[in-house]
């Protein structure tokens, strides 16, 4: 649909010469609707027998995508051509997750429909129940979720054709429909309690907090405040371009595998410390911390150069001045904090590291400003959710982006399997030596 948009060739033209030969090549340059021009290298091989290298795929564009656009410099993130603040203002999760499946935002009838095929296919299969059994009790629910999606191909493999889009699009629904599921299933495993199944009164926040928190031998009140919460994170975490999990997810699409299988990978990268176990790892350097009256220490520890000490949550690697998520999550923090009335010195750490570091000259020089990682770990731990679930409520809302992603790169002409290059350095060719003579 707007993909065309994204593959907008300039008449600039590129020119690279060989200082050895005096050979030159001109390259195609490709132009965006946002972002920097970006040069096609595809024939420089061809041509002069050489690759590019780029470690960490830091200044590589891999695709062309209408979905997700991001400014680091000025704190720009867009859904679809939609600012971020205006989303999360104005829209619910499900109108974003219709808007990034379908490139516009839902009228209500639209919206009435989706909404009612998402809660359709809330429940698991019951024999999938029946997985959880065979995990071990303390089991990381990130590995139990990891598992369990990517055993989903084994319950849908006849009914997905990959170069259907209705075949696409039953598997988008399919997949954001039961992954709070699977995640509160896992989360009940890992605390001894029987799996809650969904109730389709409720929408899709509530409905997850009931199967989280609710047990059958007493009635569970859903509370306002942390289903408005968490419907923003979840918007906040929807999408963010071509990140490391999503990559994995296109990758793993372009080679043609299983759908649900793309989506476990995406989750098995998304559970590394450094992307979506970011927030978890906040927590657990406020425990490290363990008390306001340390706060000066630990940023004293963060600026030395010789302390191996950093602080989580504090600066992007791709937002070069603020994060925008940021923003927002700040202001809902501190109403989140403010409305449940909750007494935790971890908590009033947080405040005073947050407070700390927005003063310090260091931080504010080098732009270290807490980001959506720091404040979502603190909303969730005052709307109870345990340490070790962070990181699967980040991979429910970013389902979203994977499945989007995944159907764009499916339906997207140019598409090719994804096949890396390296810069060998190991031992030159060598002959084998007899056992008897090594």
């Amino acid at each position: 649909m707007v993909l065309e948009k994204a593959k907008i060739m300039s008449e600039k033209r590129f020119t690279l010469t060989e200082e050895s030969t005096g050979k030159s090549i001109d390259l195609p340059i490709r132009s965006g609707t946002h972002g920097p021009d970006m040069i096609e290298v595809g024939s420089l091989y061809k041509e002069h027998g050489v690759f590019t290298y780029d470690p960490g795929y830091g200044t590589t564009g891999s695709c062309s995508s209408a979905i997700c656009f991001i400014d680091g410099e000025k704190g720009v993130l867009l859904f679809r051509g939609y600012p971020i603040e205006q989303l999360a203002e104005q829209c619910s999760f499900i109108e974003i997750t219709f808007l990034l499946l379908y490139g516009e935002l839902p009228t209500k009838t639209e919206l009435d429909e989706f909404e009612a095929d998402i809660r359709h296919h809330t429940m698991m299969p019951e024999s999938l129940g029946h997985f959880f059994n065979g995990f071990h009790h303390n089991a990381h629910p990130m590995a139990m979720l990891m598992g369990v999606v990517g055993s989903l191909s084994a319950f849908y493999h006849d009914r997905m054709d990959i170069k259907n889009p209705h075949d696409r699009d039953q598997f988008a629904r399919r997949m954001i429909a039961k992954i709070p599921t699977i995640a509160a299933a896992a989360y009940k495993h890992s605390v001894d309690q029987p799996i809650v199944p969904p109730n389709n009164d409720l929408n899709y926040c509530e409905n997850f907090l009931n199967m989280l928190f609710a047990v059958p031998a007493e009635r569970y009140e859903i509370s306002p405040v942390a289903s408005k919460a968490l419907d923003l994170l979840f918007i906040l975490h929807a999408d963010h371009e071509q990140n490391a999990s999503t990559s994995t997810v296109r990758l793993s699409g372009s080679a043609g595998t299983n759908p649900y299988a793309a989506i476990a990978a995406g989750i098995s990268t998304l559970w590394g410390p450094a992307h979506g176990g970011a927030n978890e790892a906040v927590l657990n350097m406020l425990e490290e911390i363990g008390s306001a009256d340390r706060c000066d220490e630990f940023i004293a520890k963060a600026k030395d150069k010789n302390d191996p000490f950093r602080l989580m949550g504090f600066g992007h690697r791709v937002y070069k001045n603020f994060d925008p998520r940021a923003t927002i999550i700040r202001k809902a923090c501190h109403e989140v904090l403010e409305e449940l009335g909750v007494d935790d010195p971890l908590l009033e750490l947080a405040m005073k590291l947050e407070e700390a570091a927005l003063k310090d000259e260091y931080f504010v020089n080098k732009k270290l400003y807490p980001n959506v990682d720091f404040y979502s770990g603190i909303i969730y731990k005052a709307l109870g959710f345990p340490t070790n679930m962070f990181t699967v409520l980040f991979a429910i809302a970013r389902t979203v982006g994977w499945v989007a992603h995944w159907a764009e790169g499916q339906a997207d002409p140019e598409a090719r399997i994804g096949r890396p290059r390296q810069n060998y350095i190991g031992e030159a060719k060598r002959d084998v030596t007899d056992i008897a003579k090594r």
